[in-house]
């Protein structure tokens, strides 16, 4: 075994990207505090040709150099908009048919590992504040809300894993991986 090379890799450019067909997922970030924790957004969202980043209250947006450390220039590639409320953003997705899934622990969350996706099905993952989560009302509006199953002894996991286990159990389940990489 040889590491491959990036031109081995063969990566779509930005353009490619652009006009790619996409998975039907998209990325809420509910008052998201951390710069960092919005770059990993981005380039998580670039690696699995998501649809689009909703950016929600005081989530900072690009460009800025903290965002862009992480994101190492997915901010040109995945599409973004900047929405006062997470709330509103929620609103105007379920109207476009999308189903809100929040990633929270709640009473009677469903575990992201017994949840199935439906092929077909348009879905938005919902991430919250680093240290509040989800707001409530956001919880309160969501179709699903799903737990991460954790053993340890903390209680969460930073928001950019998060992200990171949500997206791939969702792009898994859908069954989207080898179309794409084809």
């Amino acid at each position: 075994m040889k590491k491959l090379s990036m031109d081995e890799l063969n990566r779509l450019s930005v353009d490619e990207f652009k006009s790619s067909d996409k998975i039907p997922l998209v990325i809420v970030l509910d008052n998201i505090r951390s710069l960092n924790n919005v770059g990993s957004a981005f380039r998580t969202s670039d690696a699995f040709r998501i649809q689009k980043i909703y950016l929600c209250g005081i989530t900072g947006t690009p460009p800025h150099r903290d965002i862009q450390k992480t994101a190492l220039g997915a901010t040109d590639s995945v599409e973004w908009e900047y929405a006062g409320s997470t709330l509103d953003a929620i609103a105007s997705l379920k109207q476009q048919g999308f189903t809100i899934c929040s990633m929270e622990q709640v009473e009677e969350s469903t575990k992201l590992n017994t949840f199935s996706p439906k092929a077909g099905e348009q879905y938005a993952l919902v991430f919250g504040n680093e240290v509040f989560g989800v707001e409530e009302e956001v919880i309160l509006a969501s179709d699903h809300v799903l737990e991460i199953p954790q053993m340890g002894t903390k209680h969460s996991l930073n928001i950019s894993v998060s992200m990171g286990i949500a997206i791939w159990d969702f792009v898994s389940k859908l069954g989207v991986l080898a179309p794409l990489g084809e």
